[in-house]
């Protein structure tokens, strides 16, 4: 950061009244602040690091006060990051205004193989915080975990499942998976059967697998009563809205068995519960059936979710949730991203995995390629029925993503027993008024302060813009760099 920089972030935070995700506000007048660890590591711990301005005072509305003495003031922040495992090296900026000094440190993110970071004298569990909105939290165990899993390169989809033997496989099942092994390595064949039991996965230590109940049990459930997906329909827009008979769901169903199983019975549940549009072509006058959803779409996104969740013992009691809304499907998998994967890098770089066995398992059976091609799969069945981008959206243990349908395709069929909500123009975030001066996709983002710029954008501008609260300025052309956003009427 150059002084410039910091001037400008100084008058922003004035402007808006208020710090972010990635900016902590300090007096520092009388001395340098006590207790920085806690957002040095959560700084530490976020893709984007973070930054603390000193010479602000929050209490007064974030008026200008300067700091002490900048050279102490450095020297003092340096032996806080000090203190931190593993250590911080902050970048400092200092510039001078209205005859007061500020300063600036930038604390960089730790690499994700060496996080968390956290104080050292309070441990890593005791010491180790993530930042949510303008506060740090502490880790939960799981998020600590999590990053501990990684670094260790752990596999929960072979930990030993204690209570279970061999004869609560379906032995049919296996000897078909451990046939198609050998045929796709010959050298297998030579292997005795308790061998190839362990280099398969079957059997860890000569004990039953997770991996092995998950994909072969006659019935996983018994074991793990919330390895399963909890699927509900609903008929609004949001969970606890209701139908005409005050139903909160039109269907709601458990869906249980091995990962095929699963997989099979979600996409059932979808195709029973989702509506079919149709069209006529107007050259050859062919009726044209549009499902609300391609099921290419709805199979990649169960897949992923089932394949690529958290099996760890922290995470053995959260089901897959699979919601269908009045405009729209969620599909929730207990875990975020795994490794070094950001939401901006899916479907583009190769990820790590977090279930090896179950991934190579799955694509013997046929069930799942293992090409990295499921993100692009389900964007390209999106866009090639002209139905929104699908929303990817990764925050504190668990990933979601959401497929919307176009809903003025299908209106037609609602059932009569549903009460459709009526169109209101909701502005939580104040977007009607910040947008009455044309803005860019970018300083829209940065206004509503949300981690995920994809999600901001579609939680809280598009649906203006449907509603037609806010217009681009260039409607013919909506993805160009040029494009800004107007509220309408002005």
């Amino acid at each position: 950061m150059v002084e410039k920089e910091l001037h400008d972030l100084i008058q922003s935070i004035q402007r808006r009244g208020c710090e972010a995700q990635t900016t902590e506000v300090k007096a520092a007048h009388y001395g340098c602040p006590e207790k920085l660890y806690d957002t040095i590591s959560s700084f530490s711990n976020q893709n984007s690091g973070g930054t603390f301005v000193f010479g602000l005072d929050e209490k007064s509305g974030f008026a200008k006060v300067g700091v002490y003495n900048a050279q102490d003031l450095q020297k003092k922040v340096m032996e806080y990051c000090e203190q931190m495992t593993p250590v911080v090296r902050p970048i400092f900026t200092v510039c001078d205004e209205e005859d007061m000094v500020f300063v600036s440190a930038e604390i960089p993110p730790v690499d994700v193989a060496d996080r968390p970071c956290f104080k050292t004298a309070k441990g890593r569990l005791q010491g180790s915080y993530i930042r949510v909105g303008d506060a740090d939290k502490r880790m939960t165990e799981y998020e600590v975990y999590s990053y501990e899993a990684f670094r260790k390169k752990y596999q929960d989809d072979v930990r030993i499942v204690e209570r279970a033997s061999i004869t609560v496989l379906d032995q049919t099942s296996l000897e078909e998976y451990l046939s198609r092994k050998k045929a796709e390595r010959p050298n297998l064949a030579l292997s005795s059967l308790e061998q190839l039991y362990e280099l398969t996965g079957i059997t860890k230590q000569n004990q039953i697998t997770l991996a092995a109940l998950l994909l072969f049990g006659v019935y996983p459930q018994a074991y793990f009563p919330q390895l399963s997906i909890i699927a509900t329909c609903v008929p609004g827009r949001e969970i606890g809205e209701v139908d005409s008979s005050g139903n909160r769901f039109t269907d709601t169903k458990r869906i249980e068995g091995t990962l095929p199983d699963m997989l099979e019975g979600a996409l059932a549940f979808v195709r029973k519960n989702m509506r079919t549009a149709t069209k006529i072509d107007k050259k050859t006058g062919a009726r044209i059936d549009l499902p609300q959803y391609p099921m290419d779409a709805v199979r990649e996104t169960v897949l992923n979710a089932l394949i690529h969740r958290d099996y760890s013992i922290h995470t053995e009691g959260m089901p897959i949730q699979l919601v269908m809304y009045a405009d729209r499907m969620e599909v929730i998998n207990p875990g975020g991203l795994y490794g070094r994967l950001t939401v901006d890098q899916l479907g583009h770089v190769q990820p790590d995995t977090r279930n090896p066995v179950l991934v190579t398992a799955m694509e013997t059976l046929g069930k799942a390629e293992n090409r990295y091609s499921g993100i692009p799969t389900i964007r390209y069945a999106m866009n090639a029925q002209s139905l929104p981008e699908p929303l990817f959206v990764d925050s504190r243990g668990q990933f979601k993503v959401v497929l919307y349908h176009k809903a003025e395709d299908v209106s037609v069929q609602t059932p009569a027993d549903v009460t459709v909500p009526s169109v209101q123009i909701r502005d939580d975030k104040g977007l009607l008024e910040f947008c009455r001066t044309p803005r860019s996709r970018a300083e829209i983002i940065e206004f509503l302060e949300i981690p995920s710029g994809q999600y901001a954008l579609h939680r809280y501008l598009n649906p203006l813009v449907q509603a037609g609260a806010i217009q681009l300025t260039l409607p013919d052309t909506p993805r160009s760099p040029k494009q800004r956003y107007v509220t309408a009427n002005q």
